[in-house]
């Protein structure tokens, strides 16, 4: 009589179970690969936008300017129409959101300082050519228009010094190139009202003193 060897076959909970063992093993060992593998290097990038440079801030064609006249504009209550006097043949009309500012007296052939090169925007259908800069403090419930030094004449440009100061960009090229963005922040005024960029006081050429407004410090210019 022949023996006969007895097989069992295995339940299919038991095979569940060793197939279940198998998986988390496999899934250890590729966490534990994962967690002593070499960190990859890291890449050192520029975060930060490089600073502007004096050069980058003369690009912008800002003058010695004259309000001849001032009136409200008849559309809009919180603006003023001014006719600027900035060197050219014929004065500039400019736009400005002061009139909850200064006072229509005080805005009659009062020198200002200009941003030229900006293009034309309409302005409750009167095109504005131009921009008076002024010092804000971070509310932007006080607003002082900036002034030129004493003896300076319209038309004159304002620059921060430096050896080699460029001719400033069309209007087109500073809009295409959004140069007045890239440049206004460094703009402000220091401890003593100075109009600044980058700590550094803005120059009318050949005129001694400083372009700066009232009373404001530390305050951003635009």
């Amino acid at each position: 009589m022949s023996a006969v060897m007895s097989v069992t076959r295995p339940s299919m909970r038991a095979v569940r179970l060793v197939r279940h063992s198998m998986t988390n093993l496999s899934l250890n060992r590729n966490v534990r690969r994962y967690c002593t593998a070499p960190a990859p290097a890291e890449t050192k990038e520029a975060t930060a936008e490089t600073a502007p440079t004096p050069a980058d801030a003369n690009q912008m064609d800002i003058r010695v300017g004259l309000v001849i006249k001032a009136e409200k504009h008849p559309e809009a209550d919180s603006l003023y129409v001014e006719e600027v006097d900035v060197g050219e043949e014929e004065p500039r009309t400019i736009i400005s959101g002061l009139v909850n500012f200064v006072p229509v007296e005080e805005m009659q052939n009062r020198p200002v300082v200009v941003l030229c090169n900006l293009k034309p925007r309409n302005m409750r259908g009167i095109k504005s050519n131009g921009m008076l800069l002024c010092a804000s403090n971070d509310a932007h419930d006080v607003v002082e228009p900036l002034a030129p030094p004493e003896g300076a004449t319209p038309g004159q440009r304002i620059v921060v010094p430096e050896d080699d100061v460029p001719e400033p960009k069309s209007a087109n090229q500073v809009a295409k190139k959004k140069i007045w963005e890239g440049v206004q922040p460094f703009f402000k005024t220091n401890d003593e009202c100075v109009a600044t960029f980058d700590g550094t006081a803005l120059a009318v050429d050949g005129v001694e003193g400083n372009v700066a407004c009232k009373s404001l410090t530390g305050a951003s210019i635009s």
